[in-house]
Order: structure tokens, then sequence, then C-alpha cells
């Protein structure tokens, strides 16, 4: 298909990628440019807002959003491929876990919080409404969940 699409011989690829495999590898880890700043907003639910809020557009607009429930079934089988996923599963995940660490420091989550399992609540949503359900993913869907996912982390704050 590569070949077919790109309108170069199969023997002008391999030159460029030994396999099947290294060109797979190599066309998700473009797909993402994890240098980009995580925003901060001053506040743990303005940057998680703006954060899922760009995510939902992506998952609707981005080229990678149709490709990766494939990444994701090839990593079951392919451990070199289940390292590319984890490695954007990072990148995605890498916003979350800023903002977290900042609110924590902020005093506006628990410091001792589980950050994977809350990046988890708050992303999972979203990717069940884009591969699942496919019901839209619209502003309110992405309040509901900042809301519910913020109000049970802060539940296990001291009081005052």
């Amino acid at each position: 298909d590569v070949s077919k699409r790109s309108g170069v011989a199969k023997t002008t690829i391999y030159r460029h990628w030994p396999n099947r495999n290294a060109l797979i590898v190599d066309a998700c880890l473009r797909m993402t440019d994890g240098d980009e700043e995580p925003p901060d907003t001053g506040s743990l639910e303005g940057d998680v807002m703006a954060i899922l809020t760009n995510l939902a557009e992506l998952l609707v607009t981005a080229r990678w959003s149709s490709i990766l429930p494939s990444i994701v079934d090839a990593a079951e089988r392919d451990p070199e491929i289940a390292e590319v996923h984890s490695r954007l599963q990072r990148w995605h995940a890498a916003p979350l876990r800023a903002a977290l660490e900042r609110a924590a420091l902020r005093g506006e989550i628990p410091p001792e919080a589980d950050f994977s399992a809350i990046a988890a609540a708050l992303r999972g949503p979203l990717y069940f409404r884009r591969w699942f359900s496919r019901e839209p993913i619209n502003d309110s869907f992405v309040d509901l969940i900042v809301q519910g996912v913020l109000a049970g982390v802060r539940r296990d704050l001291p009081k005052p």
C-alpha cells in the first residue's frame, strides 16, 4: 500500500526502512510532536479543560486518531510496536501529568494522588467516545469529565 500510494517501487521503500515494522515505527514516531509546552492557566481546572479540549479536537481531526486503533492492535503481538505505542501514550499523558504536578505544588490536589490514574480517568472517556460509542465529543462532555474527576480528586484534600 505504501508503494502504491507513494508511487515508488518497493525496493526504494526498503532502502529507507529494512522491514514493515521499521516503517510503522518511523511513521508512528512522526505522528506527534512532543515538544509542545502544556498550558499553564494558573489552575488545575483551567489546565485540564485546555488539555482535554485540545485532545477532543485532535481525536476528531488528527490523522493519528484513525491510525491509533491499528497500532493498539499490532502492539498486542509485536514488542517493537508495543514500545512505540507506550511512547505515544506517554506523550499524550505528559501535559496532564505536568498540570497535575503543578496542581499538587499549589495544594489544589493531594501530592500523593495517583497522577497516572487521574490522567486515565480524564482521557479514557474521550477515547471511549471516539472509538467505541462514536458519540460526539463536545464541550459539555469535556466539562462533565473534568468536573467529575476533579471532584473525586479534591475529595481527598485535607479539610481546613
